[in-house]
């Protein structure tokens, strides 16, 4: 590693930009910021109000889509004009994806923060290897976090954990040979740390072995306080070893970026292995229908992807 201790590892992709946090040679947090969110956190706008709602709520509109207000200004009426700020970004769901939220301000209009940004403000080191040196971020392992994202299969010592993104919550089902409460114990500390490491946020519910004995659950879930960075709040261990957590959920996941476009998401994948093949190697690749169809319906990618590389890739269908 260039730096000694915690460093961000950040790549300005073609189509997104990605970090991760690596300690001990490993990703302890991994943020993914696509180029077609266009309301970002921390955004600041004019809009105009399309629907009251109700209990001081109200949908509004803004350039680059809509989103909901929970505390509209006193006397404001249908059609008038507000100065917002993005709090929530819009959330994948099955169906349609939920709006952003946003909070009416007196702040003057501003962009959002990048996530370069963010990574700055976190007061951290940052090293962002180029293309041509050696990938960093595969090394501490960003392929094993995107595969654990996608099949939702993490595997910790002990046992395994089953990631299910669902609509009401983020739930994780553990799964292991007794003994049970070492088994808990473990499952609460690889909990905690899949919490953080793919950027989990809202409604967690995690499913233990049913634990006898109100000092064995008070274990597991001194083993969440221990492991999961602030701020959350938890409940206690119930009798059939259900634990459910709330933390801020200001952003998508990373299992629900990549679930909610998987074609894109390959894409993205395809796009960062092709700016890393070597300008001598043959320039004839073979993509997945999927991919290669959104790939070619994007043009701007394409393009990015020749001037960064010096090479127009001969890209086909399989």
């Amino acid at each position: 590693m260039p730096e000694p201790g915690p460093v961000w590892l950040y790549e300005a992709g073609i189509g997104e930009d990605r970090a991760a946090l690596v300690e001990n040679d490993q990703i302890v947090e991994a943020l993914i910021e696509r180029d077609d969110v266009a309301l970002r956190v921390g955004h600041v706008a004019r809009a105009r109000l399309v629907e009251a709602l109700g209990g001081g709520r109200g949908r509004i509109a803004l350039d680059g889509g809509e989103a909901l207000v929970s505390h509209l200004p006193p006397g404001i009426t249908q059609g008038a004009s507000l100065t917002v700020e993005i709090v929530r970004e819009a959330l994948p769901e099955a169906g349609r994806a939920k709006l952003a939220k946003a909070n009416a301000t007196d702040r003057p209009p501003c962009a959002a923060p990048t996530l370069y940004d963010r990574l700055v403000a976190t007061g951290l080191p940052i090293h962002a290897p180029r293309a041509h040196e050696p990938d960093a971020l595969e090394a501490a392992g960003w392929s094993e976090l995107l595969d654990e994202a996608m099949s939702g299969e993490i595997v910790f010592p002990l046992g395994a954990l089953r990631l299910s993104p669902t609509p009401a919550m983020t739930l994780f089902d553990v799964d292991g040979a007794p003994p049970l409460d070492p088994l808990a114990v473990a499952a609460a500390h690889a909990v905690a740390r899949a919490i953080r490491r793919h950027g989990i946020g809202g409604s967690i519910g995690v499913d233990f072995p049913t634990i006898a004995g109100k000092a064995q659950r008070n274990a597991v879930a001194a083993a969440i306080d221990a492991t999961l960075p602030p701020p959350f709040e938890r409940t206690a261990v119930n009798g059939f070893g259900f634990l459910q957590i709330i933390r801020p959920r200001a952003r998508a996941s990373i299992p629900e970026i990549l679930r909610a476009d998987p074609v894109g998401a390959a894409a993205r994948a395809a796009l960062r292995t092709l700016e890393r093949t070597p300008p001598t190697a043959p320039r004839r690749h073979a993509l997945p229908a999927a991919v290669h169809a959104r790939l070619m319906a994007h043009p701007d990618w394409l393009a990015t992807l020749a001037r960064r590389t010096g090479v127009v890739h001969d890209l086909e269908s399989r």
